[in-house]
């Protein structure tokens, strides 16, 4: 199922907390939704769950709108809200189970599809135990298992990794890709932009409610291909290779890293390879020269100033 933001907006009072935002994600993709606290993820999984309801614009499931049609969407979308169920009387199972009537899922069916759940969930274990006695990591499972009670083709996943000890966080990562596997479309945020970026296939970076970049991986990590980091190590000279490096044209800075010479470019591919060519003509012997790759948290400090709406 392929889902369509067009033009978002949402307004709190004199407060416009989405302006315009447009982005698309579709079977098989993981798009990490990022930017700063109150840049507008919240409100915008929000509306594609039908909770709340866009002043402007709409979003699209496979063509059909969510706001004349939100019946359709509950029924394709799952939705992992950031604020955990805190009730205290109900255990794992009957939470569950609860949903799974609220899904119109009867007798056998019922049964089967929890079980299935719980199980590939890695609830079996603590199906009886209250809620209210869970550990964070447990109690996010929880909302992901009731998520996918009805087999949802698209899944809005909102801060799922926040609070999590690193283990847990490994196996919702893995979670996520066979997800991924299975053909769901899903749209995550996370503010671990390091482990985002090994999971999802695209991005889409937002500030003040409106859309900074949106694209595949690479697309958005190519916002630096002008500026480049360099690591040049030469077999002894690394002094006199430091020096030399900063009169050459299109470097902005160079700094010792470790045994090596670590430089700020700005210019192309076919620049860097007549830096290395200047180099080798002045006489150093090049043991190591690579581009360190730019990274998406690179990429967010670059475009984004942490303003809020």
């Amino acid at each position: 199922m392929r889902v369509e933001v067009r033009g978002l907006r949402k307004d709190f009072g004199r407060t416009t907390a989405l302006d315009g935002v447009s982005f698309s994600f579709g079977p098989g993709e993981v798009m990490g939704f990022v930017g700063p606290n109150g840049a507008g993820k919240t409100t915008t999984m929000r509306i594609l769950a039908t909770l709340d309801e866009p002043s402007d614009g709409d979003a699209l499931l496979d063509g059909v709108s969510i706001v004349q049609e939100p019946e359709h969407a509950r029924r394709s979308i799952g939705f992992v809200p950031d604020a955990l169920p805190t009730h205290s009387d109900i255990t794992v199972h009957e939470y569950l189970d609860f949903f799974a009537r609220a899904y119109r899922l009867n007798g056998a069916q019922r049964k089967q599809v929890i079980e299935s759940v719980e199980e590939f969930t890695n609830l079996t274990g603590i199906r009886h135990k209250l809620l209210k006695a869970l550990s964070k990591g447990m109690n996010q499972r929880v909302c992901l298992a009731r998520a996918l009670l009805h087999d949802p083709k698209v899944l809005i996943l909102d801060e799922p990794a926040a609070g999590l000890d690193p283990r847990a966080r490994i196996e919702l990562r893995e979670l996520i890709r066979v997800f991924a596997t299975q053909g769901k479309a899903i749209l995550m945020s996370s503010h671990i932009l390091t482990e985002l970026a090994e999971i999802c296939t695209g991005t889409v970076i937002i500030e003040r409610g409106r859309i900074l970049r949106a694209g595949t991986l690479g697309e958005v990590l190519s916002i630096n291909r002008e500026k480049r980091t360099l690591i040049i190590r030469s077999i002894g000279r690394t002094e006199e290779l430091q020096r030399a490096v900063l009169e050459l044209p299109g470097v902005v800075e160079a700094q010792p890293d470790d045994d090596a010479v670590q430089v700020e470019f700005a210019g192309t591919e076919e620049g860097a390879s007549d830096l290395l060519t200047e180099l080798v003509r002045r006489g150093f012997r090049i043991a190591e020269f690579h581009q360190r790759g730019v990274d998406l948290e690179q990429v967010f400090m670059d475009i984004t100033t942490g303003g809020v709406q």
